[in-house]
């Protein structure tokens, strides 16, 4: 490494040297040169080498950015300030400042995105979806107020704001709407510049550009002439480079091999690389450097190409690191003045002497793929920052890039780069200008080219010349993926259709359609699938890239017919040629197929044989589908009726048109009827997409609308005759005796006949009817897609995003759904859960059609169950006949003639005549339902035909003549109307009954037309309905007789039920009897249970106190869940105990950045006020016996065990952290809490001693205990022993009153708090223990209280029942933890405890009362107590007394507390009159305060004011007391605390035994109180915290909220896009997530964030969890619109997010774009979950919902 170090100069020198330079004096020098490059060169070589690149990267990121830093400047002084001087010929700040006062700036707006940046495009002014704002433009134009869509930018792409032809109306923002006085246009902006200027800065930017384009693209050792470096030592860097095919795992495990750095640098090495595109990983001599390289090459070689890897030379890296600035400086520049940007335009695109693609620009274009990521990158920008923001030179760029596309292109394909970092990405800036790609396609062929460079790059062709994709390996897959990205450029250039034609944009437009022609005659029949017989095929097939191929087209060929229907010149020239392809593909169809001939029914026809099932058939025919579409469009602009002369029509052999996309059906056909099973799924899956909305426009309509162009143009007969050829169903109906029904022994066989049938049926169906796309039938684009909507909504009310998914979209990603769904559905909102729905409004039901042919069989079923069961509902017969259709286009006019054909009828006839005789299964109701709908169809077509035309005798439909003609000779049955009739009555066809009824009343109401033709129609029709009207009226009647004989029934049927019941009733008597009791008795417990009655409610309810009520005369029975068993719950009797889930908590903390303790220190006694880590419990209240949940806990650890040796994965809960589902309702759970009974009522005859007595006897018991403890320790006889109270007996031990299993679960329980409160492993001696349990307790009832607070709910009797057992059981297991602690530990925190209140000389560090939360107080000095009380056996005292003792001295000092800490500001609004006793009492009580502490207080005079603040600030503290005494003494609450309301106050104070007025405490023990008031006051860290010592926590604490969300999510998204990651270098965060309990945006996802804890790596977002949420995090992914829950390492699941688009849905990863706002309601229930502390169960219920959820590595996020 010496070597390296030689290189360096001593700092000093240099910076003397720095000192000393000017660039003034530089820029003057120059300019007086004769060669400025040479001169420029000169001190480039100087002085780069020996600012940039001096050696290793920096060992930590801040000495890494400190460089940096001092790099920047460096640069800025020596290398830019000269060339800024040369430029501007003054001071740069002022020049600068001079041009940009002076510029005229674009309207162009031309912000580049950024990585993650929100950009909006308006779905009604965008020309297309490619056009953008960015947020500033956005907010400022009137774009905001239509529907627009909002995506976030993948980097790249700029702002469209200010382009004219990105926009049908309004392109311009308030920011960059042209003032009047603005420049015109055409003016060059160059003139506006000073001459001796635009000279100077042609020079300079001629010299920079070349100096940055040699250098990006120095591929040799030396550097160019002019700047080798003055000394060349031996310093290299060991450079690697990204590439797309390796992971980061294997990027990072080479490093590590390679240069023996650590895990962690060798992440921010793989970081950078992946960020910049390179990275040098080795400093040093060749020799070092080369060996690195070759470790890396070595191990990266294995499976795939290795990763590039070069040695370079310091200065070469030096210099290219310059060149990049030296870019990002002219970018900077030109920004100032749009003088200067011209002139660095013609500068980058001026011809140098070497000739063709030698400019700057097409040097730097033609070599982008040798280019590295960040040099990409850079002079990207720079070419939108220059070219494409000056319209004049972005012409000439586009030509420039139009001719050298076909090799970019192939440098693409080559490059193993993203499309992102290519420059062909630049391609849609150029072609989706409709005038640039018009012009391009003109002048430089661009269509043609573009298809030819696609056609060329996919080479693998089979014999016919079609394309073959089967055998792809992974390679030439990731190569389609790459050539489909010119699709997408072929997309832009044809994305509006033009207006006006010129004759050479015609020219060159058909000559792009011959190309494309020629590549979809390499797509037509290719894929060809052979029915497989005998044995299933052995592999699947390949078939995706095809139809990849084809959804990619899908938009391009209906773009193509848009601009084909705009001129009539080109589509007939476009029809003509399609034709002729279509016939270059016939003519490739195999030859010497047999020629047959076909009769039936009187009728004969030629054709070949050809059966699908035999031989090859594809789903592929694209000629075929274009064919078919321009035939639509000459029937919809009418050429075909006004040029018919022009069009090859007589070309046209019909027969030949419908064959290919006939095969194509059937082969559907066959797939239904089962009879290709053994073809596998990849024909399925072709089936599944032919019919699939993505590609269904371009295949199955088209296929159906080709079938009505052949059919429109043949003898309908001949047209059905080879359609039953090809379904291979001719021989059935061409029998003799057809009608006699076909025998086939082959079961399978007639299955797969009928449902062919069925599909014939069906297809007739869908050729006649299927009149909704404007060309076939007469309707508009907007019909057609009200059709779909309708029938979508026929299926089940759906959502916005469903029905998007339902419709085609066009090549702008719209479907026109906006334009038609309120017309035809009403919205329904969501409520907290769910999505907003559209209904369909009743008046469109009767457009309903049950064969629309976007149908699934599944939709279909749905659709038709719907239907009948709202027309039940309605009371409407349940016939569902065809609509009216609309009228066909003369094109297609002959297509009504199939319904009335001969062939038809007689298919109808048989199956008509098979339903009749219903034997065997030669038939099915679907067939026989089909036939019906057909028949209907065909009399609609007659009716409409009557009442349509004046004259009837030239109405040339007859269905209802030929349907009453009986069959031909041989088959003498019945007419089709007789088959009807005799049907009509038929017991198995009810269901059909309607319909057919419904039939045989058109048929009369069309006689009736035809008979009465005489008089006007008009009157006609209404006869007609009259008609129908009384068949409807008797129709009525039947109905409603039907319905009576049906009631009376139902009636006759119950009474007999009810008899029976009295029957069994009687017979089984005791049995009753016994239940019977058993219900009273436990209504009268229920009653005891319920608020107590009138009675009672004169003695007012306590719960504190020797006066209280006890719970003891209540029995408590429950039941295990495991084995059902019924038990009392005894202090002696078997343990019960209840599921339960202990976890820290920060929800109600008031301080997150306090450091969390050290768990082996960490003394837990005094809960600070911030309560910043607390413990909480709840529970699902399920209970069990102690013992049936060991077992299932074994059983369930032994499962885990087994199930860790098979698949080690982690399930939804930890076992090895003792948790476990609760075994009833899968609730996650971690311990248990035992069941323990109530306590006993006190002895109302013992005395009640005062607070005076009751302090001096404890005080004397203290004392006592003090004494004893030293004994123990100090083996000592003291000399004097303090006085020991009567009966208190220091050395008894109390019997343990429970039962062993209990005081086990005591045990299990206090184990597991104290487990997860101090991270610890279990350690029954740690005198902590019993504080913990307490704690817990102490935690859960205040979380509770706050909960209910928030929620405006009363105290009691609004719990859930879970909740309130969870809080009794806790509160009766702390009160009872301290049996099993040593006594002495106890007593010792009884006496601290007690130290707080009542100061006591022994006890040393008591803190002072600002630094206790007062309630924990309480419930540890209440439950600690026990233990000193069970030691005095004089029997004169109850414990009661003691624990309202307790409370009042707590309720003092908290009163204490609160004023202490009280800001009051003074109120000017005083109170009338005097004050109150309340507000007197205070203000004495508040002086008090300041006489003992003096100015610490500020002087208050207002007394109402420090009353109302005392009241506030001490109810939250009297409400937990009042639950924690509930619980703890079983006590009834008042009825006033049942509710919510007035009187809370009064009967709060009295519930507790308290005055209702709180000074009276200190009022009433005057003396006694005023020197502990003293002693508090006097504490020093009372007047250090009130000067500022310390944060002072105010009364009452505000609960805690989820941090605040804007209104509008893309608020949040632009925060999210300038969210910088904090730990790489000024790098975007690329998956940003913000914390919703504090508020931080974290990087999330990512290698750069990831942090040690505990020994182990976890992402940022793991990591808050622990020093913001204690475990549990809340936070919202901002790119994807998700919320993440996350509870430990291992634990999360996604939630959805709280924002919801215009109907109700949310957008979880922003796919849909629709505008996005803030749903109050959801994100109240994301926050009612986090107080409630559920987050933790959420999580374990969706990962047990959810197993995919389990593999998610959680701790990386």
């Amino acid at each position: 490494m010496a070597a390296a170090e030689s290189d360096r100069d001593p700092p000093s020198a240099l910076c003397s040297e720095f000192l000393n330079f000017s660039a003034k004096d530089t820029a003057s020098r120059w300019m007086a040169s004769v060669d400025l490059q040479q001169e420029v060169y000169h001190h480039l070589a100087l002085y780069v080498p020996r600012i940039l690149c001096l050696g290793p990267s920096g060992c930590s990121s801040r000495e890494e950015q400190r460089e940096e830093q001092r790099e920047e400047l460096a640069c800025q002084l020596l290398l830019l300030a000269p060339l800024e001087w040369l430029l501007l010929g003054e001071e740069p700040a002022a020049g600068l400042a001079l041009l940009q006062e002076n510029n005229q700036p674009s309207p162009l707006c031309g912000h580049v995105f950024k990585v993650g940046e929100p950009t909006y495009s308006c779905r009604e002014c965008a020309a297309d979806p490619t056009c953008v704002l960015c947020m500033q433009c956005f907010l400022g134009s009137v774009h905001k107020e239509h529907r627009y869509r909002m995506t976030t930018s993948v980097g790249g792409g700029f702002c469209d704001c200010g382009d004219t032809e990105a926009w049908k109306k309004s392109p311009y923002c308030q920011k960059h709407t042209p003032t009047p006085n603005n420049r015109d246009t055409e003016q060059d902006p160059v003139a506006q510049l000073p001459a001796d200027m635009v000279a100077r800065s042609y020079n300079i930017f001629s010299i920079i550009l070349k100096y940055a384009v040699d250098m990006l693209t120095w591929e040799q050792e030396e550097l160019p002439a002019g700047l080798e470096p003055p000394e060349r030592g031996d310093t290299y860097y060991c450079m690697m480079f990204n590439d797309e095919v390796h992971t980061y795992e294997q990027v990072i495990y080479t490093l590590q091999k390679a240069v023996n750095c650590s895990q962690k640098e060798a992440v921010s090495f793989a970081t950078a690389v992946d960020r910049d595109g390179r990275k040098s990983v080795r400093y040093g001599d060749f020799q070092f450097c080369e060996q690195a390289k070759s470790v890396i090459v070595r191990n990266t070689s294995r499976q795939s190409k290795p990763l590039r890897v070069q040695v370079m030379h310091s200065s070469v890296v030096a210099h290219q690191c310059f060149a990049l600035k030296a870019l990002s400086w002219l970018g900077q520049i030109i920004q100032y003045s749009d003088g200067l940007r011209r002139i660095l335009c013609q500068v980058g695109l001026q011809e140098r002497p070497e000739g063709e693609n030698s400019s700057l620009v097409d040097c730097l274009m033609l070599n982008d793929s040798k280019m590295w990521k960040g040099a990409r990158n850079m002079y990207h920008q720079l070419l939108m920052n220059s070219l494409l923001m000056d319209l004049k030179y972005k012409k000439i760029f586009a030509i420039q890039f139009a001719k050298n596309y076909r090799r970019l292109q192939t440098d693409f394909m080559e490059d193993d780069h993203e499309r992102v970092v290519s420059v062909t990405s630049l391609s849609v800036q150029l072609f989706t200008v409709p005038t640039m790609a018009r012009m391009l396609m003109v002048e430089e062929n661009l269509m043609t080219t573009i298809i030819r460079t696609f056609v060329d790059h996919l080479r693998h062709r089979d014999l016919q010349g079609r394309f073959q994709f089967d055998r792809y390996t992974a390679q030439q897959a990731l190569k389609f993926g790459r050539v489909q990205s010119l699709i997408g450029d072929l997309k832009y250039v044809l994305i509006s259709r033009p207006c006006e034609w010129s004759d050479e944009l015609r020219e060159k437009f058909l000559e792009g359609l011959d190309s494309f022609l020629e590549l979809l005659k390499c797509m037509q029949g290719m894929d060809p699938v052979v029915r497989q017989v005998g044995q299933h095929i052995e592999m699947e097939p390949e078939w995706e890239a095809a139809f990849t191929l084809q959804m990619k087209l899908t938009h391009i060929i209906s773009m193509i017919q848009e601009w084909c229907s705009t001129d009539e010149r080109v589509l007939i020239d476009a029809y003509r040629r399609c034709l002729s392809a279509l016939s270059h593909c016939y003519s490739g169809l195999p030859d010497g197929e047999q020629p047959i001939s076909l009769s039936l029914a009187g009728h004969c026809v030629e054709t070949f044989r050809y059966q699908v099932s035999q031989d090859k058939v594809s789903i592929h025919l694209p000629v075929c589908r274009l064919l078919a579409g321009l035939h639509v469009l000459l029937s919809r602009t009418d050429v075909a009726s006004r040029f018919p002369e022009q069009l090859p029509l007589g070309e046209l052999s019909p027969p030949l048109l419908i064959e290919l996309p006939l095969r194509c059906l059937v082969l559907c056909a066959q797939v239904h009827a089962g009879m290709w099973r053994r073809n596998g799924f990849s024909l399925i899956n072709q089936i599944y997409y032919y019919h699939n909305v993505k590609c269904r426009v371009e295949m199955f309509d088209k296929d159906i609308i080709m079938l009505q162009a052949g059919a429109s143009m043949m003898d309908p007969n001949h047209f059905l005759m080879i359609v039953l050829s090809r379904f291979e169903l001719f021989h059935i109906f061409s029998s003799a005796d057809c009608r006699k029904r076909y025998r086939e022994a082959n079961k399978d066989a007639v299955q797969q006949n009928n449902t062919l049938i069925e599909e014939i049926l069906h297809l007739i169906i869908m050729v006649v009817g299927e009149r909704y796309v404007a060309g076939v039938g007469q309707v508009e684009p907007f019909d057609e897609v009200r059709r779909e909507i309708i029938h979508q909504l026929s299926i089940r009310p759906m959502a916005h995003s469903e029905l998007v998914k339902a419709l085609p979209e066009n090549g702008n990603k719209e479907t026109g759904l906006e334009r038609v769904i309120d017309s035809v559905a009403s919205f329904k909102k969501p409520g907290v859960t769910g999505r907003g729905l559209y209904e369909l409004r009743p008046e469109w039901n009767k457009h309903f059609n049950l064969y629309f042919h976007h149908y699934s069989r599944a939709d279909q079923s749905k659709a038709e169950e719907a239907q009948r069961k709202l027309k039940r509902q309605n009371g409407e017969d349940t016939a569902l006949p065809p609509p009216v259709p609309p009228p066909l286009c003369p094109l297609f006019g002959s297509l009504v003639n199939l319904l009335q054909c001969d062939v038809l009828l007689a298919v109808q006839g048989a199956v008509l005549q098979w339903a009749v005789e219903p034997s065997g299964g030669g038939w099915t109701e679907s067939m026989l339902q089909r036939v019906l709908h057909l028949v209907g169809m065909a009399l609609l077509e007659e009716q409409q035909q009557l009442e349509n035309s004046g004259r009837y005798d030239d109405v040339t439909f007859n269905y209802t003549c030929k349907i009453t003609r009986p069959g031909e000779a041989p088959s003498t049955s019945g007419s089709v109307l007789a088959l009807l009739e005799s049907l009509q009555n038929a017991p198995h066809l009810e269901v059909h009954k309607d319909m057919i009824t419904w039939i045989l009343k058109m048929v009369a109401n069309i006689k009736t037309i035809r008979e009465r033709s005489s008089s006007t129609s008009s009157v006609t029709i209404s006869q007609g309905q009259g008609l129908e009207e009384t068949v409807r009226d008797k129709d009525k009647a039947e109905r409603k007789r039907k319905a009576e004989m049906a009631r009376l029934r139902r009636e006759k049927i119950m009474a007999q039920m009810s008899e029976m019941q009295k029957h069994f009733i009687n017979e089984n008597k005791e049995l009753f009897q016994q239940s019977l009791e058993d219900l009273e008795a436990s209504t009268s417990a229920a009653a005891e249970h319920s608020p107590p009655s009138l009675e009672l409610s004169s003695v007012a309810q306590v719960c504190v106190g020797p006066r209280r009520l006890g719970g003891t005369e209540r029995r408590q029975l429950v039941t295990c869940i495991l084995c059902q068993e019924e038990q009392e719950v005894k202090g002696h009797g078997k343990a019960m105990v209840l599921a339960a889930f202990v976890q820290r908590s920060t929800v109600l903390s008031k301080n997150r950045r306090r450091v969390l303790p050290n768990a082996e220190h960490h003394d837990p006694l005094f809960m600070h006020p911030d309560l910043s880590l607390g413990i909480h419990t709840a529970s699902c209240g399920h209970i069990m016996h102690a013992t049936c949940w060991q077992r299932y806990f074994e059983a369930v650890q032994l499962k885990e065990q087994r199930r860790q040796q098979r698949l080690r994965g982690h399930t939804s809960y930890d076992v090895e952290n003792g948790e476990f589902l609760c075994p009833l309702c899968e609730c996650l759970s971690n311990t248990v809490i035992p069941l323990l009974p109530h306590t006993h009522t006190p002895d109302h005859s013992v005395d009640h001693p005062g607070l005076e007595v009751w302090l001096k006897t404890t005080s004397q018991q203290i004392a006592a205990l003090h004494s004893a403890h030293r004994k123990q320790s100090d083996d000592v006889t003291e000399g004097t022993e303090p006085p020991v109270p009567e009966g208190f007996r220091i050395d008894f031990t109390p019997l343990n009153p429970f039962s062993s299993s209990i005081s086990e679960m005591i045990t299990t329980f206090s184990m597991s708090t104290y487990k997860v409160g101090l991270k610890l492993n279990p350690n029954e001696q740690d005198q902590r223990v019993p504080v913990l349990s307490w704690s817990t307790c102490a935690y859960s009832i205040q979380a509770i209280e706050r909960l209910l607070m928030d929620e405006e709910k009363p105290l009691f009797g609004s719990l859930p029942c879970r909740q309130d057992d969870c809080l009794s059981s806790l509160t009766r297991f702390s009160s009872a933890c301290w049996t099993a602690a040593p006594l002495k530990t106890v007593h010792t925190q009884f006496i601290r405890l007690l130290a707080a209140l009542v100061p006591d000389s022994q006890v040393e560090n008591t803190p002072c009362i600002l630094d206790i939360d007062m309630f924990h107080l309480l419930v540890y000095s209440v439950l600690s107590y026990s233990s000193v009380h069970c030691l005095d056996q004089s029997r004169k005292s109850v414990i009661d007394s003691a624990h309202l003792h307790l409370l009042h001295l707590v309720t003092l000092a908290h009163l204490v507390q609160i004023l202490l800490t009280s800001t009051t500001e003074e109120v000017c609004m005083e109170q009338d009159g005097g004050g109150s006793e309340e507000e007197e009492l205070t203000c004495q009580f508040y002086s008090t305060l300041r006489q003992h502490l003096g100015s610490a207080l500020p002087e208050v005079t207002s007394g109402w004011q420090l009353w109302r603040c005392v009241k506030a600030g001490v109810l939250p503290f009297l409400r937990s007391a009042a639950l924690f005494f509930h619980y703890l003494n079983s006590t009834a609450p008042p009825p006033d605390l049942l509710v919510a309301g007035p009187g809370q106050w009064e009967a709060l104070c009295s519930y507790l035994s308290l005055p209702s007025n709180l000074l009276l405490l200190h009022q009433n023990q005057d003396t006694l109180l005023e020197s502990l008031l003293y002693r508090w006051c006097h504490h020093p860290g009372i007047r250090q915290t009130l000067q500022g010592g310390g944060a002072i926590v105010r009364f009452p604490r505000e609960s805690n909220q989820l941090i605040n969300l804007p209104e509008d999510y893309s608020i949040l998204i632009n925060q999210a896009s300038s969210c910088m990651c904090p730990r790489s270098g000024g790098d975007k965060s690329r998956t940003p997530t913000l914390c919703l309990v504090c508020g931080t945006m974290l990087c999330s996802q990512s290698y750069c964030c990831q942090t040690e804890v505990d020994g182990e790596d976890v992402g940022a977002c793991t990591a808050h969890t622990f020093t913001c949420g204690a475990g549990v995090g809340l936070f919202l992914r901002v790119r994807e619109s998700q919320v993440l829950f996350i509870a430990g390492k291992t634990k999360g699941c996604f939630y959805p997010p709280p924002y919801l688009d215009d109907y109700g849905e949310t957008d979880q990863g922003l796919k849909r774009g629709n505008p996005l706002h803030l749903c109050g309601d959801r994100y109240r229930k994301i926050e009612h979950l986090w107080r409630q502390h559920s987050i933790a169960e959420v999580i374990g219920h969706a990962q047990e919902a959810n197993q995919t959820l389990v593999a998610i590595d959680w701790q990386h996020l």
